[in-house]
């Protein structure tokens, strides 16, 4: 409960029917112009896969995948996925995706480590999307123009949602790159999570580049698994890092709201490179692993898209839970409901 935030004078725009309706009509129309603007196609995903091999995300390091043993096969365990990062690029070789097309699926996760708040739930649904590039386009300048892209369907769907239900757009025209040593520079004294606040209120949308890497005062602006993103190839001014995330200002919740975690993958030299960094040398072992240093995994670029949280976002909601059906304390439903948020 005290992860809880009550926005103030808070009422839903939109009916309980109302609201499913949207939440349709938006996924429907965001994932097929997605795909029309990155040229992906879709597939199927698994909700789980085996452990041991290095496909699962492994998110901070810290978080406990849900497991269980399989009967007929002999015990093995299979994990529930935190999302399919690594298990897309395998798919982009299965599927001999040529440079400049790619593929995007719904992931749906199982995060019991969660701390439950407005924004956070047991269950995670998003957008996981992966394109092949040629070895010229890892850099910054390509990374800027994807999230660029990414954004003007984000910024389109926005004025469906205007169109049918007369939510009043508020999406800045252009998003703003910062780097997250630029945004440690400028505003020194506070916390990552603060900083994001403060640049995202003034701009907008932001995408914050470098996630993962050190910055100048030994710390990180937030963890990254080494194994997928490329947070420490140099990029601007010699910063490092060919990732980041898209941030945008949520004006019910007033504070800065992550949307996406997206980002050019790691090649051989990059995953040696952070997996030393992050003292994990061990998954060179690993299925996943094994392959890319090979060179039997292409060059690629993705990310994950959060679905309720787009919703959420588009239609004013001030909780995850109006948007997606999970499991919340009962006294935070109780407050909800009693603050005009009805959790599914």
């Amino acid at each position: 409960m005290s992860k809880l935030s009550i926005p103030k004078n808070y009422r839903s725009i939109l009916s309980l029917k109302q609201t499913e309706q949207g939440i349709k009509q938006i996924k429907d129309f965001f994932q097929q112009s997605l795909a029309s603007e990155l040229r992906l196609r879709r597939v199927t995903a698994p909700l789980f896969v085996l452990g041991g091999q290095g496909i699962n995300d492994n998110l901070s390091g810290w978080e406990q995948p849900v497991s269980f043993g399989i009967k007929d096969l002999a015990g093995q365990r299979a994990e529930i996925v935190h999302s399919l990062a690594k298990w897309k690029r395998l798919t982009l070789a299965e599927y001999n995706i040529q440079p400049g097309y790619g593929i995007y699926t719904d992931m749906n996760a199982i995060r019991p480590d969660e701390e439950l708040d407005n924004l956070h739930s047991l269950y995670v649904d998003q957008w996981d999307w992966e394109a092949v590039i040629r070895p010229e386009q890892r850099n910054l300048d390509f990374l800027k123009s994807v999230v660029r892209r990414i954004y003007g369907v984000l910024r389109q769907t926005e004025y469906i949602v205007y169109e049918q239900y007369s939510i009043k757009p508020s999406l800045p025209e252009d998003i703003y790159f910062i780097h997250a040593e630029e945004l440690r520079r400028r505003y020194p004294t506070l916390t990552p999570k603060e900083r994001e606040d403060k640049i995202t209120r003034r701009y907008g949308a932001v995408f914050i580049i470098g996630i993962g890497c050190d910055l100048g005062d030994g710390q990180k602006h937030d963890m990254r698994s080494p194994d997928y993103d490329d947070w420490t190839t140099s990029g601007d001014n010699g910063l490092p890092g060919l990732n980041g995330d898209i941030l945008i200002w949520n004006k019910v919740l007033g504070q800065a709201f992550e949307l996406s975690s997206m980002g050019i993958r790691v090649d051989r030299e990059a995953l040696l490179r952070q997996l030393a960094l992050s003292h994990c040398e061990d998954r060179k072992e690993l299925y996943f692993h094994r392959r890319l240093l090979a060179g039997e995994l292409p060059l690629s670029i993705g990310g994950g898209i959060g679905q309720s949280r787009l919703c959420m976002l588009l239609l004013k909601k001030g909780h995850i839970g109006e948007i997606q059906a999970s499991i919340w304390p009962e006294d935070m439903r109780r407050t909800c409901a009693d603050n005009g948020m009805y959790l599914i």
